[in-house]
């Protein structure tokens, strides 16, 4: 029996609350209005002050000069994408991903989302700086999305979740090319070959078996992530690249981690315990033992999602948030609403990305032969589509590239904020009244 102290007890809400699948998107939200509200305040200034304040590492000899600002979107949402990159890697190792006549669907369905908001947003802004924003509206926020499909509970069928987190991934990683070939400044030839090479290494080192996270961090921060940094290509890639480099495979298989910690455990249960709970030096052995062999059944890819999971959700993006959905609120707020650039941002998202998740699914389904799951129907995919629209993190952060003049960008800002709230509003209202598929 295990032994249950108090700050187990106090610890036992803390835990629940981590464990639950919306947190993080409440946590974003909660950040999202405190940045609003607090750039909107007689403190604003402070706001403002706060991110553009420089933080240097290094020497005289080499360093690296950035603003918070900088810091929070090319340092910390590296580790988000390489997050967002262990999650693609191990969808296309072992999950929805890797079967590809299960996949098509969503896949194209993620396509359709992306391909009709920025044709919308095209429209609405056909030339001119504006012009650049196009790839603002294409982006689906994982965190607010499926922490809003868990909400619904049985309300929606498991396939839905099942295809609207596929559909996320897909996206997530549409997105990740469509910054690295359209969202580049002008690139360094140099720094760009430095952080190949550090990427070689980084794929040699998974051949030859290394499975340190040290190993990985020292050439993936160190190297890559600061040669894409100074290359031009922005460095949150490195933090994708770097990722398909952990290995994805466990040292052991099933069998052989079964076979060897039954073993151990029965040389652990014919020691005798000293007093007090003590453990003997033969015990203490065979866990260790067992321990070692719980690490190499399990991959690295997975240990490091794991463990980096909770610092993304609850730590980087509440952070980034903080820092990119402060905007001010112009006395003509309805006017800033209804610009070119707003307005193509919103009609993209509310609009653009339902459409498109639904007409390239019908396309799929049509002509393909491809399936919904099972007791989906074609309401639930349209509430599916209109969870799609709420773009937030992604969103926010292709602006932040997109655009140099602060106006543009607080436009862009408007219409992401406002179309993600409405998106995710009738997305929850629209599946909380969609009735489940009748069994025939």
């Amino acid at each position: 029996m295990a032994l249950r102290t108090p700050i187990d007890r106090l610890r036992q809400p803390f835990d629940a609350l981590m464990g639950a699948q919306t947190t993080g998107g409440i946590l974003l939200f909660l950040a999202a209005v405190a940045a609003m509200i607090w750039a909107n305040s007689p403190w604003a200034d402070s706001y403002h002050h706060l991110w553009e304040q420089r933080i240097v590492v290094g020497s005289e000899a080499w360093r690296l000069d950035l603003s918070l600002h900088h810091w929070i979107n090319d340092g910390l949402m590296a580790m988000f994408f390489f997050v967002v990159g262990l999650e693609l890697k191990r969808e296309m190792v072992a999950g929805e991903l890797s079967r590809p006549r299960d996949a098509m669907l969503p896949i194209a369905a993620a396509v359709g989302g992306m391909v009709v908001p920025a044709a919308i947003y095209l429209v609405q802004n056909p030339g001119g700086e504006a012009h650049a924003g196009w790839g603002i509206p294409m982006a689906t926020d994982i965190a607010f999305a499926l922490g809003l499909m868990a909400l619904l509970g049985k309300r929606v069928p498991l396939a839905l979740k099942v295809f609207l987190t596929t559909l996320a991934v897909a996206d997530d990683l549409g997105a990740v090319m469509v910054i690295a070939l359209f969202y580049t400044s002008d690139v360094s030839l140099w720094n760009l070959a430095m952080g190949a090479g550090v990427l070689g290494i980084m794929v040699l080192g998974n051949k030859l078996g290394a499975r340190s996270p040290w190993f990985y961090a020292f050439f993936g921060i160190g190297g890559l992530w600061t040669a894409f940094l100074l290359s031009g290509v922005h460095a949150t890639i490195a933090g994708v690249l770097a990722a398909f480099t952990i290995p994805a495979i466990p040292k052991v298989d099933e069998h052989v981690f079964v076979r060897r910690m039954r073993l151990y455990l029965f040389s652990y249960s014919q020691q005798d315990t000293p007093d007090k709970g003590i453990r003997s030096a033969d015990q203490m052995h065979d866990l260790e033992r067992m321990n070692r062999m719980t690490e190499y059944a399990t991959t690295p890819l997975q240990n490091l999602e794991h463990a980096l999971h909770p610092l993304v959700t609850y730590i980087v993006l509440p952070l980034f948030a903080l820092a990119n959905a402060g905007v001010e609120l112009p006395p003509d707020l309805l006017g800033a609403l209804t610009t070119p650039v707003a307005m193509g941002v919103a009609l993209g998202l509310l609009l653009g990305k339902p459409f498109g998740v639904m007409l390239a699914s019908w396309i799929m389904v049509r002509f393909a032969g491809a399936r919904m799951g099972k007791g989906v129907t074609w309401r639930h995919m349209l509430g599916a589509g209109l969870l799609a629209g709420i773009g937030f993190t992604m969103s926010l952060f292709v602006n932040e590239l997109a655009f140099a003049d602060p106006l543009l960008r607080q436009e862009a800002k408007l219409g992401v904020l406002g179309a993600s709230l409405l998106a995710g509003v009738l997305g929850y209202a629209w599946l909380v009244r969609t009735p489940g598929k009748k069994e025939v």
